[in-house]
């Protein structure tokens, strides 16, 4: 049997391992972090070979390593491994390599979207009675279902471009992609990198498969010769497959209302579509289509209403990691917005936030590390205010606040200078707001 390495210990890391193992093999992990930093460590000990604090050259020893998303290709490690013509491959490519062919994968990328995307995809599915499984960077990992069996009719995965990295054969029937706005530039050297990377999700489809595309994305036109899959597009500029008109989505002899659908705004039209193009050949009703649109339950910390205090609307966009995303969340509301923003950047201009911070926002409550940098670029654009403390820029935003005002928080921001990740900030954010009365 292979001799296989996991490096990194996170959640695709161990689920991969765990599927190795009940497999009949026995892989060897590797983790850069002292053992105490990683969540079930005593059961890792217990369950596999394994080391902590470092990654030495016993991981050398293996025939194909998984490497976790989150880690660089080009660390030492990794590099003496291609040396020795080691196999490095990602969860997902492992999970695409022992996958019953009875199971069709719809992939979903994209900056921003993605999750909404495959979360409406998946809730379609059950709503068809079909089979469905959703994994991937949404949270639960593609190996942690027993997907080498068959009785799974679909696997929809969201995929991020760290993900992407290290695939190989993977293939997708359905291959979507929503949008590429500047992000994860910390990563990547160049935009034309991080949509590159972005592409990879059609990179083995052939005429059988189906990509979806935006074709209102400048690096789908660059690129989109470079697919060979049957292409479908959606616009929210122009006629294409699908199209919006009179609040109905008109695809082929179907026409989808939205007069009730859950999701809002612009962005979620452009999500909608993506995900009625993804299912159209699938045997999805007119009558699925719209039971699934209006049961569909939004995602947390994405443009989540938290609460409303004396006429003054509380929002948690946490997610908003990115400028597009705060760009779609500001044109999202017609009353005025005082915005929380700021964390950990990712090398972005904020610049493009300018126009529309002048025309939506009524002041910046600026936090994290990138608020001096912040500062700088919206400073002649609107009032502000820098904050080293979280709380306090909610607080001061709420005693500030007129009725009819929205406090939003959408950083455009990682959290990693503040918490752990987006989920832990959007959930202070609210645990905040709810006690500001108490």
């Amino acid at each position: 049997m292979v001799r296989f390495g996991i490096l990194g210990m996170a959640k695709s890391g161990i689920a991969a391992a765990y599927k190795i193992k009940e497999l009949g093999g026995k892989p060897f992990l590797s983790e850069f972090l002292p053992k105490e930093k990683i969540a079930n460590w005593q059961n890792i000990v217990r369950d596999f070979k394994c080391e902590f604090g470092g990654h030495s050259d016993k991981i050398l020893n293996c025939d194909t390593i998984i490497v976790s998303p989150g880690i660089p290709l080009n660390i030492p490690i990794l590099q003496k491994a291609k040396k020795q013509d080691i196999n490095i491959i990602g969860e997902i490519e492992f999970g695409f390599s022992i996958k019953s062919s009875d199971s069709k994968i719809i992939a979903v990328t994209g900056s921003n979207g993605k999750s909404t995307t495959v979360s409406l995809i998946h809730h379609t599915l059950l709503k068809t009675g079909y089979n469905s499984i959703l994994a991937g960077n949404i949270g639960t990992p593609f190996t942690a279902f027993p997907i080498e069996k068959s009785g799974i009719d679909f696997i929809v995965l969201e995929l991020s471009s760290f993900q992407l990295e290290t695939i190989k054969k993977f293939k997708a029937d359905v291959a979507v992609l929503l949008n590429i706005t500047p992000d994860h530039l910390n990563r990547y050297e160049n935009m034309d990198e991080y949509a590159k990377t972005k592409f990879r999700i059609f990179e083995n489809q052939n005429e059988d498969d189906l990509a979806i595309l935006n074709f209102d994305d400048k690096f789908v036109q660059k690129y989109k010769n470079l697919i060979f899959a049957d292409k479908k597009y959606f616009s929210s500029k122009v006629k294409k497959n699908i199209v919006l008109q009179n609040n109905f989505l008109h695809f082929s002899s179907k026409n989808i209302s939205l007069k009730n659908a859950i999701l809002k705004g612009p962005h979620n039209i452009e999500n909608m579509m993506a995900t009625i193009l993804a299912l159209e050949n699938f045997n999805v009703s007119k009558n699925i289509f719209e039971t699934a649109l209006q049961t569909f339950s939004p995602l947390a910390h994405r443009l989540e209403f938290v609460q409303n205090i004396d006429g003054i609307s509380f929002y948690n966009d946490s997610k908003a990691t990115n400028t597009d995303s705060v760009k779609y969340a500001l044109q999202s509301f017609d009353k005025p917005i005082r915005l929380i923003i700021g964390g950990a950047g990712k090398n972005e201009d904020y610049t493009v936030l300018n126009q529309l911070i002048k025309k939506y926002v009524t002041k910046l409550y600026i936090i994290g590390n990138d608020r001096f940098k912040m500062k700088k670029t919206f400073e002649n654009t609107v009032k502000l205010e820098l904050f080293d403390n979280f709380k306090n820029s909610i607080i001061t935003a709420f005693s500030e606040a007129k009725k009819d005002d929205v406090i939003l928080l959408s950083p455009a921001c990682t959290s990693y200078d503040m918490f752990q990740n987006f989920e832990k900030r959007g959930n202070k954010f609210k645990e905040i707001v709810r006690n500001l009365r108490k």
